[in-house]
């Protein structure tokens, strides 16, 4: 931990010089004093937008091969690319809501993070899961109930959800922040008015299923029981009104920000910033979608999205993080799929591709660097 945040330091000193850099080479519109402030300090939803709006373009050539990866795809995908440092930010339908599945559990995380940093809850506190907090799909924490309850600190809480995805664990945690108002409210405070969470896992997945929520859902396979039983009219209608519309929605380029602010340490205390990402690092699902195209040398701390296959397609498909190059150069990424039919090979290969993409577009600036 202590060698992650003497890193974390360094590379915040670093990305404030670019920002004051970047600021005085635009026509001397804003102070160094301001832009010192800007990247410094409590976020806000101003503020963010005022760093998106002032930074540089992105390089040509990324830009330019994630339009072709994206068209290669044929179908409709969300991605953006955020230099962390620099500012500036690349992407394919970047600004337009998608489904988010478990990527919003980085959101709830955060929100117990801030919380933690607020004195409003201790992360090392106990609670007792009991039959009222079993979710649906994947749970292993919901194993664990038995008739008197389980006991489990909430920091233990918080790697099941960030490093395993589980369900009931993410909540769980939500039910401690007020529920996903209590979330929400905490991610406005923050700055973060356009990352959405939206409900309850086992809501989300009953709602997107056209279901509304029952206890007996949690157990065994009886939430997959009634949605079969469902008629397929109901289905497609619910489908239908979570794709036009997904309360987790979030575009890419709002995701990349937000993982570019905790990255730089605006968000979160750095003891709070490097345990968040330390779990990131650590996490378990997608090791073939980002991860999968990295370079030897580089590392991620990310977060995926997986939601219901309906009708020879799948929804929600997605994973986010950061990626750190050999030199320590840090980006955000998201890339995101609405709905798609292709096969998981050709999914993730498309991943992949975005972050060699990403490492390619590393070693150009990286020559230029050099050679300046």
């Amino acid at each position: 931990m202590a060698q992650w945040v003497r890193h974390f330091q360094g590379r915040r000193g670093i990305a404030l010089g670019v920002l004051v850099v970047a600021a005085s080479l635009a026509g001397g519109l804003v102070s160094t004093d301001r832009a010192a402030k800007l990247a410094s300090g409590p976020l806000t939803a101003t503020r963010l937008e005022i760093q998106r709006k002032q930074a540089p373009p992105a390089p040509a050539a990324l830009q330019a091969r994630l339009d072709e990866l994206a068209a290669a795809y044929g179908e409709a995908v969300g991605i953006a690319v955020t230099d962390v440092e620099a500012g500036w930010t690349a992407g394919v339908d970047q600004d337009r809501p998608y489904p988010q599945q478990s990527v919003s559990k980085l959101w709830v995380a955060i929100a117990v993070m801030k919380a933690a940093d607020e004195g409003r809850l201790d992360p090392y506190g106990w609670v007792t899961l009991t039959d009222a907090d079993r979710s649906v799909f994947f749970q292993p924490v919901a194993y664990k109930i038995g008739s008197s309850g389980y006991a489990t600190p909430i920091s233990d809480l918080l790697r099941r959800a960030l490093v395993e995805s589980d369900n009931a664990a993410n909540d769980r945690l939500m039910r401690e922040l007020g529920g996903p108002d209590g979330v929400a409210a905490t991610l406005q405070d923050m700055g973060l008015k356009d990352v959405k969470v939206g409900a309850y896992e086992r809501d989300l997945q009953a709602g997107t299923a056209g279901l509304v929520w029952h206890a007996d859902y949690g157990i065994g396979w009886n939430f997959q029981a009634a949605r079969e039983a469902l008629p397929m009219a109901a289905r497609q209608a619910a489908m239908d009104a979570y794709l036009a519309a997904p309360l987790d929605g979030a575009a890419p380029a709002a995701i990349t920000a937000a993982l570019a602010a905790l990255s730089r340490g605006e968000l979160l205390s750095e003891a709070s910033t490097g345990r968040l990402i330390g779990l990131m690092e650590q996490a378990r699902t997608g090791p073939r979608r980002l991860k999968g195209g990295l370079p030897a040398g580089w590392s991620i701390a990310h977060k995926t999205g997986t939601g219901q296959d309906f009708r020879g397609a799948s929804v929600g498909i997605n994973d986010v993080g950061l990626i750190t190059a050999p030199d320590g150069h840090v980006y955000a990424v998201a890339v995101m799929m609405r709905h798609t039919r292709q096969s998981v090979p050709a999914r993730l290969a498309f991943m992949q591709s975005v972050t060699r993409a990403v490492a390619e577009q590393w070693v150009r600036d990286d020559a230029f660097r050099v050679a300046d």
